[in-house]
């Protein structure tokens, strides 16, 4: 859509017929998320309340639209890169976000790790190390004073104050680990989230009870990367009083790990009472129950 008729548009914004307005929505509507900027100028220009209140829904509207489009091809295409799936949920919250700001403060963190790594140390060791740098060098830590605060789904927010949930310190470990070359993945354990290492050539002995499990251990982020076995997950797991499965002790797929984040923001909105937010977070749900239904997943 050409400028000038943006700005032709946006300036019948202000006018009290309802028809006029709901013609000019309409028409805003039609364009893309570029033309944002334009509206948020107009924001400035106009210290009109009614005026203003206008504009910030369409830009909610526009911006929302296009988080629901981008993530709606992430789910298609599997959840291929799980750092991706973590920005269009922090998007929603923050659309100016980025991800190659994300993808910088991670690299920033790997490379930290990267320098204290070689090839000769063991799984555990690496581990260790990894432990090292993100709990005690850089302080990541579970935010015991507000659990169930959103923030603690949003990886910039997790990035930034270095607390988080189960889930949200497990995708920032696991994405490091990944490009650090480590084996490391989620695992959907109800009333918690950990990560598995997996067993590879030259990873040393298995240390599981696991008769065929191909998991060397457990790594638990929210307890500073505690190294478990598969005793210590099946003793979990009776303390809770759940039903075993096998899906609580192996790797999960990233489209899991995604909508357990967007549940856990379901629960935080709940608990916040922001409705609207509910139902637009039940939104993205819905595209993923969408992809299930349609592949037979």
């Amino acid at each position: 859509m050409e400028t000038n008729k943006i700005k032709a548009l946006i300036s019948l914004l202000d006018d009290p017929s309802e028809e006029i307005f709901n013609t000019v929505e309409n028409e805003l509507m039609k364009a893309e998320v570029e033309i944002v900027p334009e509206l948020e100028k107009a924001w400035e220009e106009h210290p009109d309340g009614i005026f203003q209140h206008r504009i910030e829904n369409i830009i909610h509207s526009l911006q929302f639209r296009d988080v629901r489009k981008r993530f709606r091809a992430w789910v298609t295409f599997d959840g291929d890169d799980l750092l991706t799936g973590a920005w269009l949920v922090a998007k929603y919250q923050y659309p100016e976000l980025t991800l190659e700001e994300l993808d910088a403060a991670i690299n920033k963190l790997r490379k930290d790790i990267w320098l204290e790594l070689n090839e000769h140390l063991t799984a555990l060791e690496k581990v260790r190390i990894l432990n090292h740098i993100l709990f005690d060098v850089h302080g990541f830590s579970r935010n015991n004073s507000n659990f169930l605060s959103p923030q603690n789904s949003f990886i910039c927010d997790v990035l930034d104050t270095r607390k988080g949930n189960p889930i949200s310190l497990s995708i920032i470990y696991s994405v490091i680990a990944n490009r650090l070359g480590l084996p490391v993945y989620g695992v959907n354990l109800p009333k918690n989230f950990i990560l598995a290492y997996m067993d590879e050539p030259n990873n040393g002995p298995m240390i599981t009870s696991g008769d065929e499990s191909s998991v060397l251990f457990y790594i638990n982020p929210i307890n500073k990367g505690a190294v478990l076995g598969r005793r210590e997950i099946e003793h979990f797991i009776k303390q809770q009083k759940l039903e075993p499965r096998e899906s609580y002790y192996e790797p999960c797929s990233n489209l899991d790990i995604i909508r357990r984040v967007l549940n856990n923001l379901v629960m935080a909105y709940e608990h916040t009472g922001q409705l609207v937010k509910i139902e637009e977070i039940r939104e993205l749900l819905a595209i993923m129950d969408e992809d299930t239904n349609v592949s037979g997943k």
